[in-house]
């Protein structure tokens, strides 16, 4: 009984959805839920499917959303391949394992790919809130920062000793590990290299609000360091989440993804190009050429803990490719696939998704994160340079993509990373149907309700 304080967060979106706007319980309910609270506590209800906190929020928005006409939404192609990848993985499942051990996945891929993507999608861009939207996961993953300070110190996880007493026997089976003798915090998110995932997206967020010049000059909270701007404060502090995960997997696709913003951000950008081209051409593909050779020694050969971790990822794609062959279309569901011996976890999200659930869900995985990028990458090359340089939404999403794909080539996307990528997805579904060029207003847009208390007044 006492997991169904996860209800209570439903209960607040709905009451805010329904009592000031929809778009202000998805943006300021909806995504604190995501990101504060972890997915890995459940309400275990009987005869129904268990909900975290971030789910049942989700439904009551999407209902509102619903009741009140579905303002915003407007159909595109890309809903159909996010719905049929969501089909794939729920139909897989019910293949493998029949609708009672399915509706589980079922049902999170409804609440957390299908509904936080379309409300993404029609309650962001159509009614100009970016920035908000952009705001709101900066300042919930600071604070999520502040307390990845303490697991690094402690090793221990403030959200399993806060919140672990009210889900006996749940999120047990998360492990916190060290690197550099500090411990890699987890944060709400039940691994590091998640946690990773996640911070490297709000810092791409927060560089372009930075940019932008989203933040305003002064905020009372920061008075007291007024040798920094709230920008440059919130610039720090989502970098030092970044490296509190100690995750350099996800610090390596970061990097890399620098170069879409390095196009972005000049005003030569046939130069910069080039320039990135280059780079790559005569830097990356040697180094990436070295790099097949050092992992494929194999794990047995490897000379270090880092050589082996990366020689084990790559022999991964050897063993399993046949396995995964053998239930080709739709996989074997979820974790049900014969295990080699020796090679208990699958570090590769692109192989877990062909494995679990065939050859048509990762195809609809990889066409939306390429697909995504380079549709994102051509509409910011067409449009005038952003001004301030940085500002384009185009090239920070199209990195975004890029550092997913690097990200979870490494590590499965689960929990937030994945419902992030899908959120991503819907705002650039909706960034991309917005024909406006960077830094420019859409003539149509609602007006929305942002104040945080509404008064009736009575003459």
């Amino acid at each position: 009984m006492l997991s169904y304080i996860t209800y209570l967060a439903g209960v607040w979106a709905y009451n805010v959805a329904q009592k000031q706007s929809v778009n202000k319980a998805f943006i300021w309910v909806y995504i604190p839920i995501l990101l504060l609270l972890p997915e890995y506590y459940k309400a275990i209800t009987p005869g129904l499917p268990d909900p975290s906190f971030s789910q049942t929020a989700a439904i009551a928005v999407f209902t509102v959303f619903v009741m009140k006409g579905a303002k915003g939404y407007r159909f595109s192609i890309t809903d159909v391949v996010v719905g049929f990848y969501a089909f794939c993985v729920s139909f897989s499942e019910f293949l493998a394992s029949g609708y009672a051990d399915a509706q589980n996945l079922m049902f999170t891929q409804l609440t957390s790919v299908l509904i936080p993507y379309i409300l993404t999608k029609s309650l962001v861009e159509p009614f100009n809130l970016r920035h908000e939207f952009a705001k709101s996961f900066v300042i919930c993953l600071s604070i999520v920062f502040l307390c990845n300070l303490y697991e690094n110190k402690m090793g221990a996880n403030l959200w399993s000793l806060i919140l672990g007493r009210f889900f006996p026997g749940q999120g047990e089976g998360w492990m916190t590990t060290f690197r550099f003798g500090l411990a890699r915090a987890a944060g709400p998110y039940g691994h590091c290299l998640i946690a990773g995932i996640v911070m490297a997206v709000g810092y791409r967020l927060q560089r372009w609000l930075h940019w932008s010049g989203a933040w305003p000059k002064k905020m009372k909270i920061f008075s007291m360091i007024p040798w920094l701007t709230p920008g440059q404060i919130f610039t720090v502090m989502i970098f030092g989440g970044v490296f509190s995960t100690l995750g350099k997997g996800q610090w390596l696709a970061g990097i890399v993804a620098t170069g879409i913003v390095i196009i972005g951000r000049s005003k030569k950008r046939l130069l910069a190009i080039y320039a990135v081209l280059g780079v790559l051409v005569f830097i990356g593909i040697p180094a990436l050429i070295a790099f097949f050779k050092w992992i494929s020694v194999g794990r047995y050969n490897a000379t270090d803990d880092n050589q082996e971790t990366a020689a084990y990822r790559y022999d991964l794609v050897i063993e399993y490719m046949d396995i995964a062959a053998q239930k080709l279309w739709f996989g074997w569901g979820l974790m049900q696939w014969p295990k080699v011996l020796g090679y208990p976890s699958i570090d590769n999200n692109f192989l877990l998704v062909y494995l679990n659930h065939g050859l048509l869900a990762v195809t609809l995985l990889l066409g939306m994160m390429f697909g995504m990028m380079g549709t994102l990458i051509w509409r910011g090359l067409q449009q005038p340079f952003a001004e301030p340089p940085g500002s384009s939404l185009a090239f920070t999403l199209a990195a975004i993509y890029l550092m997913y794909i690097i990200a979870v080539a490494t590590v499965a996307m689960m929990g937030q990373s994945a419902t992030i990528f899908f959120i991503i997805t819907g705002l650039s579904a909706g960034y991309l149907q917005n024909k406006k060029p960077d830094g420019f207003a859409t003539e149509n847009a609602a007006p929305v309700d942002t104040r945080l208390f509404r008064f009736r007044k009575v003459l």
